[in-house]
């Protein structure tokens, strides 16, 4: 794009607002119409759990260019996926449908054909929707992105390399028509290979209270925030990408930090260090500078967000998510009530199927299957990635605490209940607390409804041949 371009696509943008109806704009529309409406930047991390970010509180490494998005930005406190691994949350984030009704409710599944997503509602609106980095959704019929290179494409890299240069020039290839690029990074997934451990102490390590204390599991910590910190970098490479572009002024940024890291009671739970993930917009001259706010929010929202964003109508999509337009133009600090989690534990590990529904305060899990025992081979060490579960294990021989975290994480009641506000970290089961009975009633009222509405059939989902039949349909219509 040439100074002039940028210049008119500026003063169109002003002119036009962002308001402009999407009918009758195609891809052939006009220089002025498509330039009233925004570029989409999505950048996801990869397996960060959100408390670790300094945003959040987080106190262990520092990550100055998200913390620069935030405060040229809004923050939301209440961001939530429904599915705590990677396959899902994508595919509700890009669907803007809950697992159950886009069809991918286990890892390394795939979404129903006919499915339809981001690329097929912004196709439809003018735009040209790529995605860079990790794909990890299929079939390709129900996702057909335009692949951009640039970013690592496997879930498991050992140097999430980045090259902003086929990335800048897909965001700069056509001044007349907007797009929308994710560019879906690999940190800090593990195995954690990249970026410098040394510039954390083990010894001086703030651990969550949900982690066993051992000496491995402060080794692996500091090489899983190693690769924090180059989310972070990367975060800033995509930002100077996007200005370097000459798109920065008129583009829609989202970061996420996608589900809980790989360590225990993070992903593959409904632990809030699973399902709560980092979420921070900047829209220049659209946003507001420097805000948070407590609307609660959830993956499913954000194409249909998307969709009223570009002009578009999201009514129109049947979505579970609803758009939270207002709330990012400062209009509202409400969104909605409740939040709703779902982990099925094939093929991760043996059937554990879990349930769960929260507000901006309390959250209720069912465990649908108490009497098993939870195995996740990802945490408990089959490609031998980290050193931290065999110290569990040992230590929880003479450490109470120890014992404890394992308690938690392998053996769980029928229902839990938790005041994330006086217990973020969901320590205290509160569910035969008869102070909040009420709030139990209530929310597994909410939960049974949710799951009526889904078609949500419960443990019986979390099957082997449950996650077969979906695979082979997903595989007609690749």
């Amino acid at each position: 794009m040439n100074r002039r371009q940028f210049i008119r696509g500026i003063v169109a943008a002003t002119v036009g607002g962002l308001a402009v109806s999407a009918t009758g704009l195609g891809r052939a529309a006009g220089a002025a119409a498509t330039a009233s409406r925004p570029n989409v930047l999505i950048i996801i991390g990869d397996d960060a759990t959100f408390s670790d970010l300094p945003l959040y509180g987080g106190t262990n490494v520092k990550t100055p260019h998200i913390d620069g998005l935030a405060r040229q930005g809004l923050t939301f406190n209440n961001a939530y996926l429904a599915e705590a691994m990677c396959q899902p949350c994508r595919s509700e984030l890009y669907t803007g449908l809950y697992p159950m009704r886009n069809g991918c409710c286990w890892n390394h599944s795939g979404s129903r054909p006919g499915t339809r997503s981001l690329p097929h509602y912004l196709g439809d609106l003018g735009y040209r929707v790529g995605l860079a980095g990790k794909i990890h959704v299929t079939p390709r019929s129900c996702y057909p992105f335009e692949m951009v290179e640039g970013a690592e494409r496997g879930c498991v890299s050992q140097t999430a390399k980045l090259d902003p240069a086929p990335i800048g020039a897909f965001m700069a290839r056509d001044a007349r028509q907007p797009f929308c690029l994710t560019v879906a990074l690999v940190v800090p997934h593990c195995p954690w290979t990249v970026g410098d451990a040394s510039h954390f102490k083990a010894k001086q390590l703030d651990l969550p209270p949900y982690l066993a204390d051992t000496q491995a599991t402060r080794e692996d910590v500091t090489k899983y925030l190693a690769e924090i910190e180059v989310l972070d970098q990367q975060v800033g490479i995509l930002l100077k990408t996007l200005a370097d572009a000459g798109q920065a002024d008129r583009t829609l940024v989202l970061f996420t930090s996608e589900q809980g890291s790989q360590l225990p009671a993070c992903k593959w739970t409904n632990y809030d260090q699973g399902v709560h993930t980092a979420m921070v917009a900047r829209w220049p001259g659209r946003i507001t500078p420097g805000r948070r706010t407590d609307a609660m929010i959830q993956y499913a929202d954000v194409t249909p967000t998307l969709i009223e964003a570009a002009g578009g109508d999201p009514a129109k999509g049947n979505f579970d998510g609803t758009s939270f337009l207002p709330v990012l133009l400062g209009t509202t600090s409400e969104h909605r009530r409740y939040a709703y989690h779902m982990h099925n534990n094939v093929p991760e590990g043996p059937p554990y199927p879990i349930r769960s529904v929260r507000d901006t305060r309390y959250h209720y899990i069912r465990n649908l299957k108490p009497e098993n025992l939870y195995i996740e081979k990802h945490v408990m060490g089959q490609f031998q990635w980290h050193d931290y579960w065999p110290s569990w294990m040992f230590a929880s021989t003479d450490n109470e605490h120890t014992y404890q975290m394992l308690e938690r994480y392998m053996r769980r009641p029928a229902e839990q209940l938790f005041d994330t506000q006086t217990d973020p970290h969901e320590l205290k089961n509160r569910a035969d607390d008869p102070a909040l009975a009420e709030v139990k009633q209530r929310l597994s009222a909410e939960l049974d409804r949710w799951m009526k509405d889904q078609g949500d059939p419960g443990a019986d989902l979390d099957t082997f041949a449950a996650l077969t039949a979906r695979r082979k349909e997903a595989r007609r219509k690749k």
